[in-house]
């Protein structure tokens, strides 16, 4: 009994919600973004040479993703900080679009990165230390967003809009070409791969969607 819930107390709202892991969580995922632009920029650089250049923006998938989960979780610490007391509705409806599309892009490119370095692996690509690193840090993407999900505020609206961004990124990359890079091995399962991205997309809008069902219920069942 006393080890389940001392295990419990890592996804409760007392650890998760501390001032001082708010903070630690942003700056590893904001330097986490900063270095997940580095690892797309020469490919950033040749789409920008060799296509339309805004192109460019459906490139950093990943690190595009963690960049509004740690604007996610700056709006949560400034909650606790009581500085975004007064909200407008432009504030209220931005805050809820960081926050659909840090659910829906994490939770997708988290798995799919991870997916993609086994599969790779599976047909003789060495893993190696960066593939490993890659790993843990794309599977935390997932898990974490999840974790805080339940303290999101977005409403369907930001959904929608998220959705349809995820989708048309699909489309870019796969009918457009600019998907991330991958080893040869792969080459011969796009459109294999194609179609676990999009499930994937599918699979975040639904989570989303599901979380939004689970806070309007509970809104309900308090109000009543």
């Amino acid at each position: 009994m006393k080890s389940t819930f001392s295990l419990s107390y890592f996804w409760s709202s007392s650890f998760l919600l501390n001032p001082k892991f708010l903070w630690l969580l942003l700056i590893c995922n904001f330097l986490g973004t900063v270095y997940g632009y580095e690892w797309y920029w020469n490919q950033m650089v040749d789409t920008i040479a060799e296509n339309p250049i805004w192109y460019v923006i459906f490139v950093p998938d990943s690190p595009t993703a963690s960049l509004f989960f740690t604007g996610a979780v700056l709006y949560l610490i400034l909650d606790q900080r009581k500085l975004n007391s007064e909200r407008s509705k432009l504030y209220r409806a931005f805050r809820a679009f960081v926050e659909a599309f840090a659910l829906i892009t994490s939770f997708k490119y988290g798995i799919w990165a991870v997916t993609m370095i086994w599969a790779g692996a599976w047909q003789g690509v060495p893993v190696g230390t960066d593939g490993w690193m890659l790993t843990a840090s794309h599977l935390a993407m997932a898990v974490e967003v999840l974790l805080y999900a339940r303290w999101f505020t977005y409403r369907l609206p930001a959904v929608v809009l998220v959705a349809i961004w995820t989708l048309s990124n699909d489309f870019m990359d796969y009918q457009r070409g600019v998907f991330p890079r991958l080893p040869e091995e792969l080459w011969d399962n796009l459109p294999t791969i194609d179609g676990f991205t999009i499930g994937l997309s599918i699979a975040g809008i639904l989570i989303a969607l599901a979380f939004h069902r689970s806070r309007a219920h509970k809104k309900a069942t308090a109000a009543r």
